[in-house]
């Protein structure tokens, strides 16, 4: 039987053509901005949709069910879904999936880069060029700080971490060190790192870098008491979600001096930007845009329209989310 799909925001031509392949009929959303939740229940009341392709930016509940009950599957478009109640979900027997693994090691290369950028100091020179202040070449301007042999505190040592820890130890002889909610292989012997808890690793590293999902025991991991535990010279990176760092205690931290710097490219009310973060040089900032390499975007793709596909043609949902 054919299945009618909608997909909130466009996608890459591959995921929607591995529907259309199975008879599908897929409706997408006609514009490039996120739909509001009351123009994504006025749409999705207006057909009975078997599916829905999800985004981050999308809130899914029980509203959305309800204006929709005949949806059986929510294909999320990302790693993450702490947008979606999945409670609400479960409560109908409502599925869903998501696209894990093809951007870990994109997103581990950006966390990198904004090291990078705090260490060198790369951003700052080119905003000090492009406002014309360069006179030429002095042996104290804008001085940064090696990267190599850094002690690098990961938290979170999932497939992103590893990426992280695998670049660093290799690239720029970096020990590392990390925690979890327990050990990893991997990062214990191909990459000899330490295991330990947090606040050990706060206190011991150079860099602390966050690959945790966003749960409720992950809210505000990093926040005012965390800070003191870190080094004053410390930067800290977040490639994961906003929500994880307070950010209004980390713009008191920065400007206090409680630690030197930090790298975001993702904001715990994104997106808009916690008031002083812009102001202080010794911080980088990206528009959440670690995931976005074309290729990417279109594994992605590939994933969700797979995910899909799968489900009613095989009755097995891959890469099924779970609480």
């Amino acid at each position: 039987m054919t299945k009618l799909i909608y997909i909130t925001r466009a996608i890459p031509e591959v995921g929607i053509q591995i529907m259309k392949d199975n008879g599908y009929i897929v409706d997408i959303g006609s514009t490039d901005d996120a739909p509001s939740k009351d123009e994504l229940i006025k749409t999705l009341s207006q057909k009975p949709y078997d599916a829905l392709v999800s985004f981050l930016t999308d809130s899914i509940d029980k509203e959305i069910f309800d204006a929709c009950p005949t949806i059986k599957i929510v294909a999320q478009y990302a790693v993450g879904f702490n947008n979606i109640n999945l409670e609400d979900a479960k409560e109908r027997n409502i599925v869903i999936t998501n696209t894990p693994g093809c951007s870990s090691r994109a997103v581990a290369e950006h966390a990198v880069a904004l090291m990078l950028s705090l260490t060198t100091r790369a951003t700052e020179g080119d905003e000090y060029i492009r406002s014309g202040k360069f006179t030429g070449w002095m042996p104290g301007l804008l001085n940064g700080v090696d990267l190599t042999g850094k002690t690098i505190g990961i938290l979170g040592g999932g497939a992103i971490g590893q990426e992280v820890a695998s670049i660093l130890h290799f690239g720029f002889n970096c020990p590392i060190i990390y925690s979890d909610v327990k050990e990893n292989i991997f990062l214990k012997e191909k990459i000899g790192a330490t295991f330990m808890d947090k606040e050990s690793l706060l206190k011991q590293s150079d860099i602390v870098t966050l690959h945790v999902p966003l749960l409720p025991t992950t809210k505000h991991l990093i926040n005012k008491d965390t800070f003191s535990l870190m080094k004053k010279e410390a930067f800290l990176i977040n490639t994961s979600r906003g929500p994880v760092i307070d950010e209004v205690a980390l713009v008191e931290a920065l400007k206090n001096g409680v630690i030197k710097g930090a790298g975001l490219d993702v904001f715990e009310f994104e997106p808009a930007i916690t008031a002083g973060l812009e102001d202080i040089p010794d911080v980088v900032l990206t528009p959440h845009i670690a995931s976005s390499r074309a290729s990417v975007r279109a594994e992605m793709a590939k994933i969700v329209g797979q995910n899909v596909v799968n489900f009613f043609e095989k009755g097995v949902a891959l890469n099924e989310a779970s609480c």
